[in-house]
């Protein structure tokens, strides 16, 4: 079978090591998993995602045709946990610009300095 990237194809986990995990996608043709690639959260122990012997969908992230190695991914498969929501809109034509930025610090600062010392001095006679 050729392998190419974007392809979704099924491998047998065939080892498991702190890094990733490698699976047999054809007599010969294996790839790697990288714990990156194992879930969309924080993965601590790959053996509680996959087992030596499963057999799993992947997708193929990136197939090397000269030494028959694919780079792989779980998480490319798996549906969004509802962690990144649509935020809502916003009709920004009512709302009033403003430029925000080193320019706008600069422009108000001499302002807020002559404030500052106002307040010094104002506590400074109080005492």
């Amino acid at each position: 079978m050729t392998f190419k990237a974007g392809q979704i194809v099924e491998g047998k986990i065939t080892g498991i090591q702190p890094y990733g995990a490698f699976a047999s996608l054809d007599r010969y043709t294996s790839g790697l998993i990288h714990i990156s690639e194992i879930s969309d959260g924080f993965v601590r122990d790959i053996s509680k995602f996959v087992t030596v012997g499963e057999t799993v969908r992947v997708k193929i992230i990136d197939f090397d045709p000269i030494t028959n190695q694919a780079r792989l991914s779980l998480k490319a498969l798996q549906k969004p946990h509802g962690r990144a929501r649509r935020r809502p809109t916003v009709n920004t034509a009512s709302l009033p610009v403003m430029r925000i930025g080193f320019q706008s610090i600069a422009s108000s600062m001499d302002e807020w300095i002559e404030n500052a010392r106002k307040e010094i001095l104002k506590e400074g006679s109080a005492k």
